[in-house]
């Protein structure tokens, strides 16, 4: 794998691109020695690495401690990192948290919203950091959503989103996440963009996808999206690797 870059995802329209989050050193490295070619590191690391409820609770500090981590392990991925809820709410916040982000080692950052995060896009992409879009269902708004639902369903949110992936465009981003948009939805959008679109959760008519890491691998066993189908049950192989340590630790009588 050539190093990668945000202009080389630019470029990679309708190609496949891959991208898994990624959270510490160790899984970076393994990632990147498998060829995935961008690692997010995701404010989703609130829920599968820290057991909040959701990623509202994920602050700056947070993130810069983990990019720090997945950087040191990497050498050829494009390494993406969120910026977390309410730190982008002018454009002047943006760029200001976004230049935290690189200095820690991310190589271009990832913000939700489309038209009303424009300016912030712009003014991010203008202090010469690259930006990747969100647009669909918005993590950061769970708490006002009530859930994660399918985005797309209605004329109008179609309309919504198509405008929401234009303005993103338009702002500068060099990619855009799409969550949870309906599948055919999601195809209309990658056509009417140039830039590439990663879907999570919203068919295979984008052009590439993205996964978190733990879904990839049946860490959390206990939670499995609907949309996850795991590659491997890493979770069920620690359970059976700690038996096996307590088995060979414990003397006869206390087992």
């Amino acid at each position: 794998m050539n190093r990668m870059t945000p202009e080389i995802v630019r470029r990679a329209k309708g190609q496949g691109v891959t991208a898994v989050t990624a959270y510490d050193y160790p899984t970076a490295r393994l990632l990147e020695e498998a060829g995935v070619e961008v690692l997010l590191v995701g404010d989703s690391l609130g829920m599968v690495v820290l057991g909040l409820p959701d990623t509202t609770g994920v602050v700056l500090e947070d993130i810069l401690h983990h990019v720090r981590a997945v950087h040191r392990g990497v050498s050829r991925s494009l390494v993406v990192a969120d910026l977390p809820i309410n730190t982008y709410n002018s454009p002047r916040e943006a760029t200001l948290n976004a230049q935290k982000l690189a200095d820690a080692g991310a190589h271009a950052v990832k913000l939700e919203g489309g038209q009303s995060k424009s300016e912030q896009i712009r003014a991010i992409t203008k202090s010469g950091i690259a930006v990747m879009g969100h647009i669909g269902m918005l993590p950061q708004h769970i708490r006002e959503e009530g859930g994660y639902h399918l985005k797309g369903k209605t004329d109008a949110e179609k309309q919504f989103l198509l405008d929401e992936a234009k303005a993103v465009e338009e702002a500068g981003a060099f990619a855009v996440v799409l969550e949870l948009v309906r599948s055919g939805v999601a195809g209309e959008i990658t056509r009417a963009i140039s830039i590439p679109t990663i879907g999570i959760g919203s068919g295979s008519e984008c052009d590439g996808q993205i996964l978190v890491f733990h879904d990839l691998v049946g860490y959390s066993p206990w939670f499995i999206p609907k949309h996850v189908q795991p590659q491997a049950k890493v979770g069920e192989e620690i359970i059976r690797a700690a038996k096996a340590f307590i088995s060979g630790v414990k003397k006869p009588e206390a087992k």
